[in-house]
């Protein structure tokens, strides 16, 4: 069955974990009518075979699916047992077409748009992936006006804000990032603040969501961008801010706003990847000096004494340990 409210854990679902004969009849009725309120019909006639990875937060539900071809439908029936919720629907892979309130809206990859779950509406799906963002229609409400006649409208897959909520959503695969009820309600709240952004918010919307979930998601992409490029010896936040469209002082500015300097993070992330280098047997091959250039370090002075003050141990004291099946933390 889904998560509870109450339990903050992914739930993981396949098809293939049942008998050929049992997984449509189960998919209907458990994931179909019961979880989603919507009826499915399969448009294949070869075994049905879907996925589906559930989480659920204070104020956000993240439904990542997986789905052979088939059309939904949530019927007026259905209609009165659904909730009062604001999905996001991001296509990740396939072709999907979603109907609603006399409009249609045909996704391409990395395209999404805005569903109503108190209204009719069709879905006709090739084998997709799609991810979806369940969250209250109050929580958009405070950051968007007429958010019905925002629904079925196509949000591009250039759209910076969804662009952002892409890379925030990664950054949550750390569970540490949950792991308090004051971080998943903050996760909720910037979540909702892109998905408004990306719809389109008020003028106090875009202020509100702007210093909240925007700036959150800004800094994650940023984050994700030093740690891909830890091993360029050019990295610096002049190349980090073009990449961005943003200037090197609001780069600076985001980071000081975590309590550190973007040097102390770049600084911190390279001694981490030289620490996991010396302690994987994979990389015993290395000498403690390439080790260090492919973390990004030019100079192994400057690396040895880092190095030492953060672990409080030389490189090759990590490396002996690790060997001698120590921990070398």
């Amino acid at each position: 069955m889904p998560p509870e409210a109450t339990d903050f854990r992914p739930f993981h679902f396949s098809t293939t974990a049942l008998p050929e004969r049992e997984r449509l009849p189960f998919w209907r009725e458990v994931f179909g009518r019961e979880y989603c309120h919507i009826d499915i019909e399969p448009l294949s006639q070869a075994p049905f075979e879907a996925k589906i990875s559930l989480r659920a937060l204070p104020g956000l539900r993240i439904m990542s699916c997986f789905c052979d071809p088939s059309r939904q439908e949530r019927t007026p029936e259905l209609v009165a047992k659904s909730d009062d919720a604001i999905t996001l629907a991001i296509s990740l892979s396939g072709e999907v077409v979603f109907s609603q309130r006399g409009r249609e809206a045909a996704l391409g990859h990395g395209e999404a748009v805005l569903v109503l779950h108190p209204e009719p509406v069709t879905i006709v799906n090739s084998r997709v992936k799609t991810k979806g963002l369940l969250v209250p229609r109050a929580a958009l409400a405070t950051l968007v006006d007429g958010i019905e006649e925002l629904a079925m409208r196509v949000i591009p897959r250039g759209n910076e804000a969804l662009r952002l909520l892409t890379i925030y959503l990664q950054s949550l695969h750390d569970d540490l990032a949950l792991a308090t009820p004051e971080l998943q309600r903050l996760v909720a709240t910037h979540v909702q603040d892109l998905i408004a952004t990306a719809i389109g918010t008020t003028r106090d919307g875009a202020a509100i969501a702007q210093e909240r979930g925007v700036r959150a998601a800004r800094l994650a992409a940023i984050k994700s961008d030093v740690i891909a490029h830890l091993g360029d010896g050019a990295l610096n936040v002049n190349a980090v801010a073009a990449r961005h469209g943003v200037t090197p002082r609001s780069v600076q500015l985001l980071f000081e706003g975590e309590g550190i300097t973007f040097s102390q993070f770049v600084l911190e992330r390279r001694l981490a990847a030289a620490h996991r280098m010396l302690s994987d047997p994979r990389h015993a091959g290395m000498t403690v000096a390439a080790i260090a250039l492919a973390a990004g370090f030019g100079d192994l002075s400057h690396f040895n004494r880092c190095f030492r003050r953060r672990y409080g141990a030389a490189p090759s004291d990590v490396r002996a340990a690790s060997h001698e099946g120590g921990t070398a933390r």
